[in-house]
């Protein structure tokens, strides 16, 4: 039985800051806690305990400070080796937070932020869901638009979002040609026209200010002429233009490997359907195109789409566009720590499954400046499952692509609170020895800022400076302060799905 993590962790006890398993994005089969995990686990919890006492607080309040935070990024050195940089001051002194790693200020832009405004999450009912193995309920609180706003915005230090659709078609019209507008177009979790609601929302609250950018859901085979076996290009190319013009998307995202159009196929990035949505979307100037691959469970079928080989072809005859390629395509994550006998990882060369047909693709086109990798639920993923993996991941992704072509997500609110793999990534370095043997590059701060926000300020038209003190006096800065000022904590809910391990079987 799944259940989500926060309730998992309730029946045990557990109110760690950083999650101490992987959850599932419902992209992905909720892997068990495998022993390491286990072990953070239960050092996070007796040090909070110990360090909570020491400062006369209860060990729940604690875990919600930034002292907290830093407790649990010690016990994760305490079991894995010194990955994380964090100092013993840090979870004692609240100032020792500020002067450190995790105080340092970056502009943060999170392109692959989810959530469901509060409505059923009907896509766990889905046929690509069940093929998942997947036996849910519709309970959508966590995943609600208030919880999306206080988790990002008052609970992390992310400044702009970009709101990031799943798999959704719309119908246009009903039976009579009549032109559909919001829920009778589509009651999917988080269909196009929703997206573009709850941007208009997010900024009417933040004063005007422009914290939120949407994503459009539409793509090559989303609707259908079964009787010449090819797109409805009429039919496309109308919702094309309407989530251009109406719903002022800024990038699309597209899922290769899933097919919501009921076409009986998915499409790949360098094939004829997509050649004629790329003409099409230049002719109304959107140019950016966000693509998820790796994390192929959703299909049992189309799985084999979501290989990056076919991102090549798509980036060399089309270098006008920007691509995005979300997970950085890892296929999955392997859930032992010792990854013996996965054919999904190298341990000697650190290349895994299908992250290293991204790196080929680069290694065979240096020049090629197009194509950016983004690191949402692959490097989340990674910092709980093995930070070894999560070093190549990250040392790869710059020693190829550079730091100015990787790009942060979080695939949160799956994750609860971004705020601990922002800590995550603050923290984080390559190892002497992997950059000695693989060539990589220790981290700098310059690094980090690229990813955090200024990459995807570039493609997204941002100027980050003049962002940045526009975003200091707006209106959601002021609550921010106010929410904190009057206490308010984060709660360290983690809404993602994991296996129930406190069932008796």
């Amino acid at each position: 039985m799944w259940v989500p993590k926060y309730v998992r962790d309730e029946k045990k006890g557990v109110d760690s800051p950083v999650p101490t398993q992987v959850v599932s994005n419902e992209e992905l089969l909720p892997r068990p806690q495998h022993k390491l995990q286990a072990q953070v686990e239960s050092l996070t919890m007796e040090l909070g305990t110990s360090k909570a006492k020491k400062l006369g607080m209860k060990r729940r309040d604690f875990m919600r400070t930034s002292m907290g935070m830093a407790t649990a990024y010690v016990a994760a050195n305490q079991v894995y080796g010194n990955y994380w940089n964090v100092t013993d001051d840090e979870t004692v002194e609240a100032a020792a937070v500020d002067e450190g790693e995790a105080g340092k200020d970056y502009f943060i832009v999170d392109v692959q932020a989810h959530f469901t405004n509060g409505y059923a999450i009907g896509f766990r009912n889905a046929d690509f869901v069940k093929n998942m193995g997947f036996q849910l309920d519709n309970s959508a609180a966590g995943y609600s638009q208030r919880t999306f706003v206080k988790e990002f915005f008052f609970d992390s230090d992310t400044d702009i979002v970009v709101i990031s659709g799943v798999p959704d078609r719309e119908q246009n019209t009903d039976d009579s040609g009549n032109v559909l507008e919001g829920f009778q177009r589509s009651r999917g979790a988080l269909p196009s026209w929703l997206m573009q609601q709850s941007r208009d929302q997010i900024n009417e609250v933040a004063g005007g200010t422009k914290r939120a950018y949407n994503q459009g859901n539409c793509a090559p085979n989303h609707y259908w002429d079964k009787a010449k076996n090819q797109p409805d290009y009429p039919a496309l190319h109308d919702q094309i233009e309407r989530e251009v013009k109406q719903y002022g998307i800024t990038s699309w995202k597209w899922y290769c490997h899933t097919d919501p159009g009921r076409s009986g196929g998915g499409f790949q990035l360098d094939d004829e359907m997509s050649a004629n949505f790329f003409d099409k979307s230049r002719e109304l100037g959107i140019k950016l195109f966000s693509v998820h691959k790796g994390y192929s469970a959703q299909s049992r079928t189309l799985g084999h789409l979501a290989n990056p080989k076919d991102v090549e072809k798509a980036a060399l005859d089309n270098k006008d566009l920007t691509f995005v390629i979300y997970h950085s395509a890892m296929m999955m994550s392997p859930y032992t720590p010792d990854f013996e006998n996965l054919i999904e990882w190298d341990a000697e060369s650190g290349d895994f499954l299908w992250h290293n047909v991204l790196m080929d693709i680069k290694k065979r086109n240096p020049d090629m400046d197009n194509v950016f990798v983004e690191i949402g639920s692959a490097f989340g993923t990674l910092v709980l499952e093995h930070p070894v993996m999560c070093q190549h991941l990250i040392g790869k992704n710059v020693k190829y692509y550079g730091s100015d072509h990787v790009i942060w997500g979080t695939d949160c609110l799956w994750w609860g609170s971004p705020q601990w793999v922002i800590d995550a990534l603050k923290r984080f370095q390559i190892s002497d020895e992997l950059c000695d043997k693989h060539g990589y590059a220790k981290l700098t701060d310059a690094d980090k800022a690229n990813i955090f926000g200024l990459n995807a300020a570039r493609i997204y038209g941002m100027d980050p400076e003049e962002k940045r003190q526009e975003l200091k006096q707006d209106d959601l800065e002021k609550f921010k302060l106010q929410y904190r000022a009057d206490g308010g904590v984060r709660t360290n809910r983690v809404p993602g799905l994991v296996r129930d391990d406190t069932r008796k079987v």
